[in-house]
Parts: C-alpha cells; structure tokens; sequence
C-alpha cells in the first residue's frame, strides 16, 4: 500500500507521537525502578499500569491515522487525567510540608532516578500535548474530518 502525501501525518503529528511514546516508556521505567524503593509496587499494581501503558500506547499509534476524535481522547486521557494522575502525588506531598531541597539530599538513588522520570515523563506529555495541537496538525486532523464527510455526501 502507498501512503500519499495527503494521508502522511505533519512532522508536530509525528514527533508527537514520538513524545507519547517516550512518556509512556518513562511511566513503564519509573514503575520497574519502584520495585528498588523501600514500599514497592504489588504484581497486581504493576499488571494494571502495564495493561493501561499497552492501552495507551495502541491510542497513541492510532494518532497516525488523523482521526481527531483519538486526537482528543489522547488530549484527555494523557494530557489530561495522566498529568493529575502524575503530579497529584508529589503536590501533596508539598502540601503536607515536604521540602523538596531536604528529599534531595537525603533520598537514596532509586527515588531521585524515579523522580527524575517523573519529569522526564511530564515534559514529553507537555511537549507532545503541544505539538497536537500546532496549526499544522490541527490542519491535517481536521482535514481527514473533511475527507471522510466527502466520502460519505
């Protein structure tokens, strides 16, 4: 099958999904480095965050074929709940008193490698997110809408 230049996402699509990717990857590194911490996560925890990581990576691939609807649940799912879901926990922590100056200095490795990857993950998430939505993106999203309503009428 040949891919036209028509049916060929942007470069913000495709480097998009490439960031996807690698906060995806980051969420599926920093769960294995969790396994060094002093409370580490059960098997049933860790099947459930690789089942949704699978999920979530299918979605994200699916961004390829222009469909916008994927592009907004992608928006929601990962820009959106994911973001909560990855700084929900250290904002609570701040909260309730935590000194970020005093958690460097005395974490062990484990815990600053996974805090490092917790921003690694959220700068591609930012990035990605961004990218989805430049004007040539939207452009190309939007104008597979318009294919498909031409197909149709």
């Amino acid at each position: 099958m040949t891919v036209t230049a028509a049916r060929t996402a942007p470069a913000a699509v495709q480097m998009s999904v490439v960031l996807w990717l690698a906060a995806i990857g980051a969420g599926v590194v920093e769960a294995l480095v969790h396994l060094l911490l002093p409370e580490p996560p059960t098997l049933a925890q860790l099947a459930a965050r690789f089942g949704i990581y699978a999920v979530l990576t299918v979605l994200v691939l699916a961004l390829r074929t222009g469909r916008n609807a994927v592009r907004w649940t992608v928006a929601v799912l990962l820009g959106g709940i994911g973001t909560l879901s990855l700084v929900a926990e250290p904002v609570s922590w701040l909260l309730s008193g935590g000194s970020p100056g005093l958690f460097l200095v005395t974490a062990e490795a484990p815990a600053l490698v996974a805090a490092t990857l917790r921003v690694a993950h959220l700068v591609a998430v930012f990035s990605a997110l961004a990218l989805m939505f430049r004007p040539a993106a939207s452009d190309w999203f939007r104008g597979r809408a318009a294919r498909q309503l031409a197909r149709t009428s």
